[in-house]
Parts: structure tokens; sequence; C-alpha cells
């Protein structure tokens, strides 16, 4: 077994590698980057080394860097996580040419899997089931419309080098495949490097599953399935482990097609054989196809720990150390359900938008598995992936389990930032997901219900309130202290709409306060508030955003009248940065008419591309960014030539 190990990784995953590997007595050693200095997993680490700026290009990404980190560290061996150079067959090679042990597959085997054309190719020749469709190496915009044609659709184009739902996109009439056949290849170029794609069927009821192997270079092993069909725009958020509904012929078919998919390019380590499956008829044994195999760990690989009670990081180690695969297939049995739902900072009303902030609180409840490479404290950076933790359980059945899980939402606690919370509540509760009826379509077609804003009583707006205030805090307000003011109100914002609050602090231990039409009675008794006959919810402040944790979290901002005031004369045509991040790209020009919608500008940040469209028809009057431009929340892009009311 290795001495010490570095983890050329960052936040969650390398925290998760960190604790079975030193709880193997294993010695690590983290890498940072500027933005990661104070982070968890450097503390974590017995060692850290600093290799660079905050964007990934400047650290993460640099592969001769980390090598040379982990020779001068002492470490013989590189877990890469998943992400970054994970996938990086270059990488592989680079450190094995420094005499250094890669944790997770060859090169070669990295390579046959890295292109989604060739591997299917591959597959075919491995007696793999694979979707019909065109894997070709001419790249034709009129040959691959052609090809669509044939197949027949609804098609997916997808970018052959992807991952992540990046470059991917569903076509559903010929008339729409030129526009998102540009798009899917502008989107896989700008993350891949790559613009080439692939086109193939697309399964009416698709649901995705995917089965993780275990190879040692000759033989694997599988370890089941998981159900990863909770997807929003490709990118997964509840998975859960078994599939259900999955039948016994099915799961032997399945898994044996993966272990020849592992074993026929001599697969090392972890790995995970994705498959769409049509779901139209029910689950059977004809009707799963091969979609990609991810040569690395994934993010969801901790269901497959609880119902197989193995410690996949542990067998990385052990295998990339030279020994055996420590099961053979017969000694592999599921036990229990899991799930784990993808905790992310984003702004759900708000399309999802990726958001940062300062995490003032963080709690789990402790039935509660919770891989997380934040805690309280931490910023949320627009350089990396905005995930704050992956919420885990386990139950002896699908019901428990569920169960369980809707509780470990319900009780997690995140202040200092917008989260997707409430949503993975609704989904946790969603009629047909319980009953296991899913698919890929789910969250689409019930996405109006699923990111519904729930009525906040007038209590939880007093609770923030009183927080807003600092009021219920002790000895805060007396009512008896006559240089203190008896009555004091705040402005409250949720939503876009600012609701004005007004208190009269009656003693020390009582507070009437006004909301809207309805008022509200704040009781203190044996030292703990009562809020309209309700236990006060604990609350988190940060800056002007106050959040009650009642229903997944409920934010407010405070206004402060002052810079209301001072912002009232703003400029209404300017297209603003919704987050900090790299213009992309500019599609504005001075002079240019536009439509309602048209794209502007598009912002990479955390991973991702994002469009900003035109908000009203208008004519171009200023580009006030380049594409290669670092920009902060809150820069103006473009501004429009005001409109004839405007101008009076």
């Amino acid at each position: 077994m290795f001495d010490t190990i570095l983890i050329a990784n960052r936040g969650e995953i390398a925290c998760r590698v960190m604790e079975t590997a030193q709880a193997m007595g294993v010695r690590c050693v983290a890498v940072y980057s500027d933005a990661d200095a104070a982070a968890k997993h450097v503390q974590m680490a017995d060692a850290a080394v600093h290799i660079g700026g905050s964007a990934p290009s400047e650290s993460y990404l640099k592969g001769d860097v980390i090598i040379q980190a982990a020779l001068d560290s002492g470490a013989q061996a590189i877990h890469p996580g998943y992400g970054f150079l994970s996938e990086n067959p270059d990488f592989v090679e680079a450190v094995e040419a420094a005499g250094l042990t890669f944790i997770g597959p060859s090169a070669k085997a990295i390579r046959a899997m890295g292109l989604k054309d060739a591997a299917k190719e591959l597959m075919v020749e491995a007696g793999v089931p694979v979707v019909p469709g065109y894997h070709g190496a001419d790249q034709d915009d009129a040959l691959l419309a052609e090809e669509a044609g044939k197949i027949g659709y609804p098609v997916l184009i997808k970018a052959v080098a992807g991952g992540g739902g990046k470059g991917m996109r569903l076509v559903e009439d010929a008339k729409e495949f030129q526009a998102a056949l540009s798009s899917a290849r502008s989107e896989a170029k700008t993350a891949f490097g790559n613009s080439d794609v692939l086109v193939e069927k697309f399964v009416t009821k698709p649901r995705h599953i995917e089965v993780q192997v275990f190879g040692d270079g000759t033989n694997a092993v599988h370890l089941f399935e998981r159900d990863c069909s909770l997807q929003r725009r490709h990118q997964k958020v509840i998975e859960e482990a078994p599939a259900p509904g999955m039948t016994e012929e099915m799961r032997t078919a399945m898994g044996d097609a993966a272990v020849r998919a592992a074993e026929a390019i001599g697969y090392a380590g972890a790995g995970t054989v994705e498959f769409i499956v049509d779901g139209s008829g029910g689950l059977s044994a004809d009707g799963f196809f091969f979609m990609e195999m991810n040569t690395r760990l994934q993010v969801e690989h901790p269901v497959t720990e609880l119902i197989t009670g193995v410690d996949l990081v542990e067998w990385q180690l052990r295998v990339a150390a030279g020994e055996a695969l420590p099961k053979a297939q017969d000694a592999l049995t599921i036990n229990g359900h899991a799930f784990e739902a993808r905790l992310y900072a984003e702004d759900v009303p708000k399309g999802f938008l990726p958001a940062t902030g300062t995490l003032t609180h963080l709690h789990f409840t402790p039935q509660t598995r919770a891989d997380s490479g934040v805690r309280a404290g931490d910023t949320i950076s627009p350089f990396y992936d905005p995930m704050i933790a992956k919420v885990i359980v386990h139950g002896p059945t699908r019901d428990v389990a569920l169960s369980r899980l809707r509780a470990a939402l319900a009780g997690c606690e995140v202040g200092g930032t917008v989260t997707n919370l409430a949503f993975l509540g609704a989904l946790a509760g969603h009629e047909g997901f319980a009953q296991g009826d899913v698919d890929t379509g789910l969250i689409a077609r019930d996405i109006d219900a699923l990111t519904a804003q729930p009525e906040v009583p007038a209590r939880h707006f007093a609770r923030a309130g009183m927080a807003a205030l600092g009021v219920d805090q002790p000895q805060a307000e007396a009512g008896f202290n006559l240089w203190r003011p008896l009555r004091r109100q705040v402005t409250l914002a949720r939503d876009g709409e600012e609701h004005l609050l007004k208190v009269r602090v009656l003693s020390e231990d009582v507070q009437l306060w006004n909301v809207g039409d309805s008022e509200v009675r704040a009781e203190r008794i044996g030292g703990r508030w009562k809020v309209d006959g309700h236990v006060a919810p604990t609350v988190s402040v940060a800056d002007n955003v106050v959040t009650v944790f009642d229903a997944y979290g409920i934010v407010f901002d405070v206004v402060d009248p002052l810079a209301r005031a001072a912002g009232a004369h703003g400029d209404g045509n300017i297209v603003e940065a919704p987050m900090p991040g790299l213009v992309r790209a500019i599609d504005a020009e001075v002079g240019q008419s536009v439509t309602k919608g048209d794209r502007l500008a598009v912002l990479e940040a955390m991973k991702m591309e994002h469009s900003l469209l035109a908000a009203r028809d208008g004519v171009v009057a200023e580009v006030l960014a380049q594409p290669g431009d670092q920009v902060e929340a809150g820069a103006a892009l473009v501004r429009l030539e005001a409109e004839a009311e405007d101008a009076a």
C-alpha cells in the first residue's frame, strides 16, 4: 500500500478521498488554488501545496505543476477525483513517466472511451447494445441533417468528447436541426476543445440507468445499477440505487454488458457504464442501450457504497497498489435502498442560475451522510462548481429510504446563499417519483409545480424582521428603557416585492409586529421565542440577507432605504452580468436592432455557459465588454438605446 498520495482535486471529492485514505493510514497531500487557500480539503490534508491562480486553467488543470507537487511531497501516487484531469490520458502518461502511480484506469482505456462515437463502435464489437445513430467522422452539416432524417425524429445531438450535458441538444423537428447543431458545436468547442458531434435516436420515455464496474486490468465485476433519471438539462439531480422496477433478468443482462465493456478495454479501477433505457413499456432485458463510459469515480458513487457495503475509494487504492479485486461477483449483494440529492448554491426562480456567497450557517441532520467540501464560513466561489453537499440516505426499502431523504432535506439548513433545497424537497415529495415512475423528462414536464414558490406566512416575515433588527437577542429591546426606541420598522424584500414591517416593543419579552394587514405577536417564554404561537425557527443573517430555516429555508433581503434611493435612477436599459464570470461571447454590435429574447452575450461561470438575452426590442447603443473579460456580478455588458418615453 502507498505511504503517501496526492489528491489532484478540490472540494467534496478531495475530502471524500482523504477520509478513506487517512483511515487506511495513508498520508494525504492536497493541492489548492488562490481561491482555495483556506478550503476544507486543505485543512483536512496532512500537507498542502499551492499550485496557482483561482481559475482551473491556472491551477487544477496544470498537470505538470501537480506532478511536481507530488514528487516534492514524497507521494507515490496521484488520485484524480473526478472532473479536471481525471479523464485526461496525457496526464495519466505524464504521471507514469514521472515514476508515479495513477489511481485509475490506463491512458489507453481512457482514450478508448473518451470519444463517444469510437466508444460505441468498440461496444458493438464487444456485443454491447447501442442506440441507433450516426457516429461517423464526416461532420458535414448536410450529411448530419440527412442522417438525422434517416434515424427519425426526435434525435439527440451530442458532443463526441462531452459529458455533463454540455454540447447536447434535443431536436424534435427537422426545421430545428441546424440551429441546434450550431449551438451544440459552439458549447462543445468551449467545454472540450472539440466541436465534433454524433446524432442518436431519442428514446421517447428514457431512463438513465448506469452500472458501477470495477476492474483490475484483466477481470472486472459490477456493483449493480444506479438510476439517474431525475435530471435537469441533462444534469443529474437525485440518484438512487438500485433502480426502481428493476428485474433480476435485466439486472443480470445490464451487469454482464457492463463487465464486457470494461474487460474489452482492460479496465482498471472504478468506472461507470451508462445506459439509456426505454421505460415506455416497463424494464426489459432487450430495452437498454450503451450511452457512454465514465472512466473515473462518479459523483453519485455513495449510493452504490451504501447498498453494497463497499468503500469504492478503498478499492481504488488497493487495486492501484497492485492487489487483486477485493471481491468476486458472487460475493457482491444488494442491501436495501439509497438516495443521493445534489445540494447546490443556485437561484431556482431565476432559472437555476448558479449563485455565490459566504455560508454563514450549514447544518445536516445526524442521520444524513453529507459529503461536502465546504463549512460554515466558507465562500462559494464563481470559479468552480457550486455544489454545497451531497445529501445521502439509506434504508431497508425504497419507501423507508425515500422517507429518510425527505426528512434529511427538511432538516438541512443553509445560510448565506440561495440554494435548490426547496426544489429537491419538491422532487422528493413528487407522487410519480414516490411510485418509482421516473424518466429523464419528469422534471421538465412538472417544472412549474416543482419550482412553485410557497406563500410565506406573516410569522416568518416577523421572524426575519426580528433578526434583521437584532431584537431577538437578549436585552436587545426593553420597553421600559426610555432611551431605546419603542417602535421600529424594517423593509424586507422577497421575490422582487418589498414589505414594510413595523414593530412595537412592549417589553423585553413581548413584541407586536405589523406585517401587511396581519398582527403577529412574538413572545419569549423560558428563554425561547414563539411567534404567533409557533416556536421561532433558527435564522441566519449574512450582510443584508436573512434566512429563516423553515420550508427548506426562506430568504429575505433587508432593504437599505439609502441604497434604494441612490439607485432609483439607474439605467434599466443595461444588460448586466448576473454573477461573476468570464465573458465568452458578445453577439451585439453598436447600432444593431434586436428583438426581445435575442442573445446579446454569453457568460461562462461555474463551468456552465449562460446566455444573456434582450429584455425588450431595441437598438444597441453601447457594447461595454469584450470576449475574454473577467467581470463581477452587476457589471454592465451591453446598453440599449433608451425608449422614447425614457428619453422624453
